[in-house]
C-alpha cells in the first residue's frame, strides 16, 4: 500500500487504522440479517454470546411469527424460547426480547427510539447494542464495542482499557462521529478475517507495520464470537 504512515501515537494511529480499513473493507457491513430498527434491535439482543451466522438462522422464524414489537410484545415466552433456543441462554433472551416489544409499544408508539439514553432503558439492551443501532440503522454516531473491537484496539495500541465503556469513549475521542459506526464495523471484519483472537494471521495483516502486537505470541485467556 502506498503512502504508508508511521503514527506516533495512539490517536494517530486511529486515524490511520481508519484509513487503511476503509480500502480493504470498502463497504463497513453489519453482518446480523434486519430489514429495520426492531429487527436489528431483536438481532443484535440475540447475539449476545453467540455467533451472527447463528442468530440469521433463527430470526427468519422469529419475524414471521412476531413481525412487530406489537406482536412480540404479547408473545408467548415458552414459544419464543423454542424459536431462539439454539442462541443460547434463551430464557434470559427470550424475556429480554418480549420485554423490550412491550417497552417499545408502552413507552415509544411502537417504534425504536433513536436515542442512547432511550435505547438502553430497554431489556437486554446496553450502550453496545444501542449504539448498533443507532450507527447502522439510523446514520447517527454510535461506536459498537464487542470483544473484536475491543481485542484489536488493545492489540493495536489504541487502549489500554478493557471496560468495553471506557473502551468507547476512548475511541470516541479520537475519529469526528460520523465515522464511529463504519470503523467499529470494520474492526469486527478484520478481526473475523484476519485477526483471529487464538491465532491472529499478521502476516496478511494490512496494519503489521503500524501494530504493536504484529508477531508476538497471544497472551492471556481470549474470547471468540
Amino acid at each position: 500500500m502506498a503512502d504508508r504512515r508511521r503514527p506516533n501515537n495512539a490517536a494517530a494511529r486511529a486515524v490511520e487504522v481508519a484509513r487503511r480499513l476503509a480500502v480493504v473493507y470498502p463497504v463497513a457491513i453489519c453482518e446480523l440479517t434486519h430489514r429495520n430498527a426492531y429487527e436489528l434491535l431483536a438481532a443484535t439482543i440475540l447475539s449476545a454470546q453467540c455467533t451472527d451466522v447463528r442468530v440469521n438462522m433463527v430470526t427468519p422464524a422469529l419475524f414471521e411469527k412476531y413481525p412487530t414489537p406489537y406482536d412480540l410484545a404479547d408473545a408467548d415466552a415458552t414459544d419464543v424460547e423454542r424459536i431462539i433456543r439454539s442462541t443460547g441462554f434463551y430464557q434470559s433472551k427470550a424475556k429480554n426480547l418480549i420485554g423490550m416489544a412491550r417497552g417499545l409499544v408502552e413507552r415509544f408508539g411502537g417504534e425504536v427510539p433513536t436515542e442512547l439514553d432511550d435505547l438502553v432503558t430497554l431489556p437486554g439492551v446496553g450502550r453496545k447494542t444501542g449504539n448498533v443501532v443507532r450507527s447502522v440503522v439510523f446514520d447517527l454516531p454510535g461506536l459498537p464495542v464487542d470483544t473484536h473491537v475491543g481485542r484489536l484496539s488493545r492489540r493495536l495500541g489504541l487502549t489500554r482499557e478493557e471496560d468495553p465503556v471506557k473502551v468507547e469513549l476512548q475511541l470516541n475521542d479520537y475519529l469526528p462521529g460520523s465515522e464511529w459506526g463504519s470503523f467499529s464495523l470494520r474492526l469486527i471484519l478484520h478481526g473475523r478475517r484476519v485477526c483471529d483472537a487464538r491465532k491472529p494471521r499478521c502476516d496478511e495483516c494490512e496494519l503489521n507495520d503500524i501494530c504493536p502486537s504484529a508477531g508476538k505470541p497471544v497472551k492471556g485467556p481470549t474470547t471468540r464470537r
